[in-house]
């Protein structure tokens, strides 16, 4: 049986996938897109769309409590109907998915097939007992939970991000292991669902990728709502206790337990590359699975392509799409784009969102570079205090012989939109000086960014 050919492959209809179709349908290619499981991806199914719309119900809710301070009363205690939660978020789900379907099924020359897609040669994929080939090939099949080998993970019930978004239950005590990005999300969401919560990580501070004092500034704000954190977990492991699981945290202090009713496993990603068949077709991997790709988004054989996740070249839902944008801008339409021309920001999102693009400070100082800081409290931006939140802080780092700016932080109220202003001079190649005479709108947080830029100083002055 000789192969179906195509002009091109794709393999997982994530962020990156279905975007790829259309750009390669509009240019008269005959596409297979391929999808074992659900359409959409991460993002759509158990990522950014359901965890995004919790976390909008959380903050209602949270700001429902806090009536008296804006100036009325709900006349009682806030109730949560999770099943309710869990359905507005599990139709945004549905509507997402169905609208990517349709899409995908609008498209003439390109065919949607359901199932397993493994290779079996560098231009070869085997899905069932069909076979198919074409010159080029793109692999878009994402990542999933990383569960670590910790002693009793086999044997009690641990849920994942996946799991968890689905959930029609208030756990009575959910025990997040994890403090960075997905586990700090969950953790504050559900304590304002009304959980007690316990974050358990084994660094001595939350999200250590970040500047100390962002770290320090988060658990605060979590610590205030009531978010028990228990940093220095250098004895995780898990035990049933009845109806319960018992988590071990510390092997030497503070070596109680942790007993709750659910846990929530937020220890990182891993790729979806250990079955796909790489092997048989000579593509590169390195050591945890990702895909080893150029800056062009190629991999060690020529016209295979890995976007998205799986390539270890970004871990966002807006990175994947930019991939795709690189990979279509240069074999569509004659541009030379690549991975290292982009200047990458990234959101967490709790309440408030912490936003970041370049440069940690640390990570800044390490450079040997002259630097230029600036950092103001939101209590001292207008449009924070007006709505009553005034947590966090926004800050710049910037090279003081060049002028640009390197990072940014901004952990307050709209930080995950002000940031752009800061990305986008970034990626302008924009100096200090430009953006000072930016005139944004009052009142808003972004117009507190040329005054942060006024503030720039040394760290010595």
């Amino acid at each position: 049986m000789s192969p179906d050919t195509f002009d091109a492959i794709i393999i997982g209809a994530g962020q990156a996938g279905p975007s790829l179709a259309g750009r390669l349908n509009d240019a008269g290619m005959k596409v297979a897109i391929i999808e074992r499981h659900l359409v959409g991806g991460t993002c759509v199914n158990t990522g950014c769309k359901p965890t995004k719309t919790l976390v909008a119900s959380a903050y209602a809710a949270h700001t429902a409590r806090r009536g008296s301070e804006y100036g009325f009363t709900i006349g009682g205690p806030i109730e949560i109907d999770m099943r309710a939660v869990a359905a507005r978020a599990r139709k945004i789900i549905l509507d997402s998915r169905a609208g990517n379907e349709s899409w995908l099924a609008g498209m003439s020359n390109v065919e949607l097939i359901r199932g397993h897609a493994r290779f079996i040669a560098s231009h070869t994929i085997a899905v069932g007992e069909r076979e198919l080939t074409a010159p080029l090939i793109f692999v878009n099949v994402g990542g999933r939970a990383n569960i670590p080998n910790a002693p009793g993970v086999g044997e009690v019930p641990l849920l994942t991000n996946t799991d968890i978004v689905a959930l029609e239950k208030l756990p009575r005590h959910l025990v997040v292991v994890g403090g960075s990005y997905i586990g700090l999300e969950f953790a504050q969401m559900y304590r304002r669902f009304g959980s007690e919560v316990t974050i358990v990580e084994r660094s001595d501070r939350l999200i250590a990728r970040e500047d100390p004092d962002v770290s320090d500034e988060i658990r605060a704000i979590l610590e205030r709502e009531g978010v028990t954190i228990r940093l220095g977990a250098d004895c995780i492991g898990f035990e049933r206790r009845g109806d319960e699981i018992a988590v071990s945290v510390n092997c030497e202090s503070n070596n109680a337990p942790v007993i709750g009713s659910h846990v929530l496993m937020a220890v990182g990603r891993r790729p979806n590359t250990d079955d796909l068949g790489l092997d048989k077709a000579g593509i590169d991997t390195d050591g945890q699975g990702y895909i080893t790709v150029d800056d062009r988004l190629q991999t060690n054989i020529p016209g295979v392509y890995a976007l998205g996740d799986c390539n270890g070249r970004g871990a966002f839902t807006h990175t994947a799409y930019n991939d795709f944008e690189i990979v279509a801008a240069n074999l569509l339409d004659g541009e030379d784009r690549t991975v290292d021309q982009r200047i990458v920001g990234y959101a967490l999102y709790i309440d408030p969102p912490l936003a970041r693009v370049g440069m940690t400070d640390a990570a800044a100082e390490k450079s040997g570079r002259r630097l230029l800081f600036s950092k103001r409290p939101m209590s001292r931006v207008g449009r924070a205090v007006e709505k009553g939140e005034s947590q966090g802080f926004m800050k710049i780092v910037a090279d003081a012989d060049t002028r640009q700016i390197l990072g940014a932080a901004i952990l307050g109220t709209g930080g995950d939109e002000a940031i752009h202003g800061v990305l986008d001079m970034m990626h302008a190649g924009q100096t200090i000086d430009t953006f000072r005479w930016a005139l944004p709108i009052h009142p808003t947080v972004s117009e507190l960014l040329p005054t942060l830029l006024l503030d720039l100083k040394n760290r010595g002055s």
